[in-house]
């Protein structure tokens, strides 16, 4: 079988449902999609893909990587809109470097990262 052709969608896990509904639905302007139901949830977004978000303490803000990243036109702009509703944007040193905005440019293109409260890593990029 070859997945290549087949729909993907990120699963984040969270320890509390309600601080992550605060969180994606209040400050990230994501809109709950049908079929939800106790611990478990899913935000469709752009080109036909979701981000599902279910309960699960134990394994929550485990991830030492990026969970999902957002593709956006503009990273600074949406950095700026982020960080005015209390988005705080991770800053590194290495393995690479940010502004001090969290913004880094590789050249090629751009990227900045922030976390939920659970410490679920996320990323904007423009590329």
């Amino acid at each position: 079988m070859d997945l290549s052709s087949c729909a993907v969608a990120t699963q984040v896990a969270v320890s509390d449902e309600q601080r992550a509904v605060a969180f994606y639905e209040g400050v990230l302007g994501l809109t709950r999609g049908p079929g939800a139901h106790e611990g478990s949830w899913a935000y469709p977004c752009g080109a036909g893909t979701v981000l599902h978000v279910y309960v699960a303490p134990a394994h929550a803000g485990t991830a030492t990587g990026t969970v999902a990243r957002f593709d956006v036109e503009d990273v600074a702009r949406a950095v700026e809109e982020l960080s005015a509703r209390g988005v705080t944007f991770e800053r590194y040193d290495v393995p690479v470097a940010t502004d001090e905005r969290g913004i880094h440019d590789s050249g090629y293109g751009k990227v900045a990262w922030f976390t939920d409260p659970d410490g679920n890593t996320f990323a904007l990029e423009q590329v």
